[in-house]
């Protein structure tokens, strides 16, 4: 640690333990945090978290310096059928419910070719598995989005998408992969890993991608050319142990194929979660303590930062304020505007489904930081400096449910009726 370093951080390390204090340490001097050491930051509490949290801001200062980034995009959850019933998932449905829908293709690329006029660059699509589904749906509805709209980043299908429709088609996962690639996706989500361990999966989620799928599809598409998203699940049955191995070996990844873009840690909402309300899952938590939420992204940028540069902040999951702060313990990203949000809102979530570029803006500087807009793929679209805040339409709507939908319309109103046996 150089002398300005020490200068500017010396109080607060030496209020930290001994044990966290040698770790922050050795990573501000730009080792990699072990295994071992993440343990011990996993569970810092009252000065030590401070400590983390600092170390991990100064760390994110270095890596990617003071810009704050956003993309403009649209969710777009094209049905809540599923054949799967997570314990965590309030949002699938069984397709005898009468709440099931599914957006015809048609619907999908109207729904997208909205938001590219209302200035997203940006669609991002995952939905539930329905039954009896095409095995080459996903590779067609890519190449109907990009033959309607050629400049629109796709951002689609999670790998238990693709491994379903790798089953379904009979097509190995490489060779369903290019053709996602050859079709127009541009990157995948690399959502559906909640925790990469087998034991958490089989008591949350039974009968969902295992780890080792999970790894091929996401290992595969790295090597194909095709870059993905990390996530992490939290705040259920899982302790600080699970936290550190997950990270440990995304990185593990990273190091290999450099294919990762982020890392976005999300935190369970849970009041709506089956496991969680109909006490399906023994020992659940209520969701992430706002002290977990603060120590998560503090120990991503410490653990990833060096290889992934990117920790995103969720303002869907933790609302703006908290993610305002997130900014200060290690996240440098505050996720997209995203127009239409089902999945974390059916799960009780309460921020709403749109925060325009120009609010982002705003919450950004607020916290210190510099705007800008980026892509998909971390490119600076547009920094806005001091006085500066884009002209976007999706500021001037200002009833966003009346304008695009919403989840709670959508199941209701029966446009889009499942109606497959």
């Amino acid at each position: 640690m150089s002398t300005g370093d020490a200068g500017r951080l010396s109080p607060a390390l030496d209020w930290a333990s001994q044990d966290v204090r040698r770790a922050l340490a050795r990573a501000l001097d730009g080792h990699e945090v072990s295994a071992a050491e993440g343990l011990t930051l996993a569970q810092a509490a009252g000065r030590d978290l401070h400590a983390l949290a600092l170390a991990a801001d100064e760390l994110r200062r270095r890596q990617v310096g003071d810009v704050v980034t956003f993309v403009v995009n649209r969710n777009i959850n094209f049905t809540n059928v599923c054949i799967k019933h997570c314990g965590f998932c309030a949002f699938s449905r069984d397709h005898r419910e009468e709440e099931g829908y599914l957006l015809p293709v048609a619907e999908v690329v109207r729904r997208a070719r909205e938001a590219s006029e209302l200035g997203a660059t940006e669609v991002c699509i995952q939905a539930g598995l329905p039954p009896k589904l095409d095995g080459r749906y996903y590779i067609e509805l890519a190449r109907a989005l990009k033959a309607a709209l050629p400049g629109l980043h796709i951002h689609a299908f999670s790998p238990e998408e693709v491994l379903y429709g790798s089953v379904r088609s009979g097509m190995p996962i490489k060779d369903y992969l290019r053709e996602l690639r050859d079709a127009g996706l541009g990157t995948l989500p690399g959502t559906s890993a909640e925790i990469l361990d087998q034991e958490i999966r089989d008591t949350i989620s039974r009968g969902r991608i295992t780890v080792d799928q999970w790894l091929e599809v996401i290992t595969t598409a790295h090597a194909l050319g095709i870059r993905t998203t990390s996530t992490i699940m939290y705040g259920h049955v899982e302790t600080p142990a699970h936290w550190i191995r997950h990270m440990d070996l995304l990185r593990s990844i990273q190091h290999d194929t450099g294919g990762f873009t982020e890392f976005v840690p999300l935190s369970l909402i849970h009041s709506e979660a089956p496991m969680y309300a109909k006490g399906l899952v023994q020992g659940v938590r209520p969701g992430a303590t706002g002290i977990e939420v603060v120590r998560m992204h503090a120990l991503a940028r410490l653990m990833l930062g060096p290889s992934f540069r990117n920790i995103q902040c969720s303002w869907v999951k933790e609302g703006p304020k908290l993610a305002q702060l997130l900014l200060d313990a290690g996240a440098n990203d505050m996720g997209g505007t995203l127009i239409n949000e089902s999945i974390s809102t059916s799960a009780g979530a309460t921020y709403g489904q749109l925060v325009g570029p120009g609010e982002l803006c705003r919450l950004i500087r607020d916290a210190g930081r510099v705007p800008a807009q980026r892509d998909t793929l971390y490119g600076i679209l547009r920094t806005y400096g001091h006085g500066e805040a884009p002209d976007s339409p999706l500021d001037r709507i200002e009833d966003p449910e009346a304008r695009f939908g919403s989840y709670r319309k959508l199941i209701s109103s029966g446009a889009f009726r499942f109606t497959r046996g």
